[in-house]
């Protein structure tokens, strides 16, 4: 029989310092899972740069706005879940950061870095509004 996941919600306040916080609680998480110190990194960077885009692009900076948080620890994978409360964008619009014309530009660059650093990466409409990244690290093999 398979253990249930572990699962972790935390509720993150729209400001600055959030950034650095969502990105140790990952990281420490990461590494108790037993991830080497490279995908740990790999992982605290995909959560650093998702809470980047929830504050700055999803919420606007606005400090009513919360943004979710949620790590759950599956038998094969860390799931990460990112959620804001914003208007919701399309992933399609978003320049492509590897395009000669935008190699100057830092717009696109954290989706590119997340899609990099994980195994597997979703956008989604979040249930109640705004948006939703989903990623997934497999856990390593021992």
């Amino acid at each position: 029989m398979t253990p249930p996941a572990k699962r972790a919600e935390i509720t993150l306040e729209t400001q600055i310092e959030s950034v650095d916080l969502a990105e140790e609680i990952a990281t420490r998480i990461a590494a108790s899972a037993g991830f080497v110190e490279e995908d740990q990194h790999k992982i605290g960077m995909a959560v650093r740069e998702a809470v980047i885009n929830a504050h700055n692009y999803g919420n606007q900076g606005l400090p009513e706005k919360r943004i979710q948080l949620i790590i759950e620890l599956e038998p094969e994978k860390l799931v990460l879940h990112i959620v804001d409360e914003g208007q919701g964008f399309d992933p399609n619009s978003v320049p492509d950061p590897l395009l000669e014309e935008n190699l100057l530009r830092t717009s696109g660059r954290g989706l590119f870095l997340m899609r990099a650093f994980m195994d597997e990466f979703a956008i989604q409409k979040a249930p109640h509004g705004g948006t939703e990244l989903v990623m997934a690290k497999h856990l390593p093999h021992s």
